[in-house]
């Protein structure tokens, strides 16, 4: 048996075993809490990837037919032409066949136009509206009194748009202000009144006297 020499063992203090546990876990959550903060950023820029990815897909889905649509405007356009070529008159009193035609050309631009609205081409309504440069091209102005200024007072050609992008502007006319007239100058000399018929009358007769009181009489043979 070990001998005891009479000294007690030194106790083990609570602070010593206790303070690297502390420590550890410190690290152990600063690490965990950082773990979790890039855990997260990663899901949020996945999620944005997602958003951006299904996006610039419908985006393809939708504008990958604008110049194809943009061609089919130009056919559009000849279609209405065609029809407005035709008097009215004749419409209603021509030929059988003729009428036929143009309701053969009339059904033919409503199926174009229903086409182009399913693949998202809208017409812009432009008429009795603010200009605009993003939807509206000016062609010339207009003085009117039906259209405020700087408001479409005609349509030269209808423009459209594909989804939230412009696929051809509408060629307009602005209206502006009518002109004031020129304000009467009082100062200025009254015009002479016409001559009577009476006055002429004298006048020419006075100018045939002084032309025969000036000729020479004829020689003697």
């Amino acid at each position: 048996m070990p001998e005891d020499n009479g000294a007690a063992p030194e106790p083990t203090t609570t602070e010593d075993t206790a303070a690297p546990d502390r420590e550890d876990v410190a690290a152990i959550a600063a690490e965990a809490a950082d773990f979790k903060d890039r855990l997260v950023r990663t899901l949020a820029e996945m999620e944005n990837l997602r958003k951006r990815t299904a996006r610039e897909v419908a985006d393809a889905r939708q504008y990958a037919v604008a110049s194809f649509a943009r061609d089919m405007l130009t056919v559009a356009d000849n279609l209405k032409r065609a029809i407005a070529a035709v008097p009215a008159e004749k419409r209603e009193n021509g030929d059988k066949d003729l009428i036929s035609l143009i309701e053969g050309v009339e059904v033919t631009e409503r199926g174009l136009e229903q086409s182009l609205t399913k693949y998202g081409v809208k017409a812009v309504d432009a008429k009795g509206t603010k200009f605009n440069p993003d939807l509206h091209q000016a062609m010339f102005e207009a003085e009117t009194a039906d259209v405020p200024a700087g408001h479409v007072s005609e349509v030269v050609q209808t423009g459209y748009v594909i989804g939230e992008r412009m696929l051809r502007p509408a060629l307009v006319a602005v209206a502006k202000a009518p002109s004031k007239p020129a304000p009467a100058n009082d100062d200025a000399p009254a015009a002479a009144a016409p001559a009577s018929e009476e006055a002429k009358v004298e006048e020419t007769q006075g100018a045939a006297d002084a032309g025969s009181a000036g000729t020479p009489p004829p020689e003697s043979a």
